[in-house]
């Protein structure tokens, strides 16, 4: 519903960027309607939506930067390495000697 009030908002007005019309803005207007408890009583009418679009239109949210480079996907971090540092995984030349020592009598 607050999507769709958003979307009337931005509709009403021509020119208006639908980018500029704020969810906390409209959730913010529609959850002060229900502590209000506006149109609780019988016989009194609400426009809720009406409400919730004149507090869209009231506090737009700033223009968007233009973009300066392309959309891409990020890679996902290879989950081994988010954990810590890196371990050394190079492999070494390394040289084994061995002493043969006789058996004493």
């Amino acid at each position: 519903m607050l999507r769709t009030a958003m979307t009337d908002a931005t509709d009403s007005v021509p020119g208006t960027d639908p980018d500029r019309a704020g969810f906390t803005t409209a959730l913010a207007a529609a959850r002060d309607q229900l502590v209000l408890a506006a149109g609780v009583v019988s016989g009194t009418d609400i426009d809720l939506i009406g409400t919730i679009v004149r507090h869209v239109l009231a506090h737009p949210l700033p223009a968007r930067r233009v973009r300066t480079k392309d959309r891409i996907v990020k890679r996902a971090i290879f989950k081994y390495n988010a954990r810590g540092p890196a371990i050394d995984r190079t492999t070494y030349k390394a040289t084994i000697s061995t002493n043969m020592l006789p058996a004493s009598p």
